[in-house]
């Protein structure tokens, strides 16, 4: 971290570091968040890994912040996900993906948007997300004209088979091994800062604890 980054704390504008909060630094990121998945979508089999996302919404907002993703990007799409479901989008939120190319547990919110239970089984939710993507494809015009399948679900992490020397020389590659799929832990205690935000419907400004939206009342 540069010492630029390190006289930043919190969240932020840039180029002057004008200090800013939460609940704005969210509204702006959600919106432009919203711009890139539409972009994503018109890519058929197109996804975008979360650190490029949030470098994206970082950059085209000009509101940073020194904490790491994982602690403000799903504040961003959980809301994202419930808005598009309002409002007859496909589930744009399903095109972001981990650094392995799965949506992981939080592809939930999604199903939740929908008023559909979580799926338990990793190997199960990454298929329904993957039936999700082509919905987005197709919607954006990118898939084929028949429609278009689903892309295979495999882990990015998959590394070329190795290969073993035959007492001649020759060397044989190995049967590769099947993906693994990532490991599922307890939920980890979530500080009251960490929380989601909830986010008006209307505006995109986030609600404060009075459940009343102070821009549209």
């Amino acid at each position: 971290m540069s010492e630029y980054q390190q006289e930043r704390k919190g969240f932020w504008h840039e180029p002057d570091g004008r200090p800013t909060t939460e609940a704005i630094a969210l509204e702006h990121w959600a919106r432009a968040a919203h711009d890139v998945l539409e972009e994503t979508a018109t890519v058929y089999h197109g996804v975008v890994r979360e650190g490029e996302l949030a470098e994206r919404v970082q950059t085209a907002t000009g509101v940073r912040t020194t904490r790491p993703l994982e602690r403000w990007l799903p504040k961003v799409l959980q809301p994202l996900a419930h808005l598009h479901y309002r409002d007859g989008y496909p589930p744009l939120t399903a095109l972001v993906v981990d650094g392995h190319g799965w949506v992981g547990e939080r592809y939930d919110d999604v199903l939740r948007a929908q008023e559909e239970l979580p799926i338990t089984e990793t190997a199960a939710r990454e298929r329904h997300a993957a039936r999700a993507r082509l919905a987005c494809y197709q919607w954006a015009g990118s898939a084929p004209e028949d429609g278009g399948v689903p892309a295979e679900v495999l882990s990015s992490t998959r590394s070329r088979a190795p290969r073993s020397t035959t007492a001649a020389g020759t060397r044989v590659a190995k049967t590769p091994r099947a993906p693994r799929e990532p490991k599922v832990t307890a939920p980890k205690r979530v500080a009251a800062t960490d929380r989601p935000v909830n986010i008006c419907p209307s505006c995109f400004m986030a609600i404060p604890a009075t459940g009343v939206c102070d821009n549209c009342g």
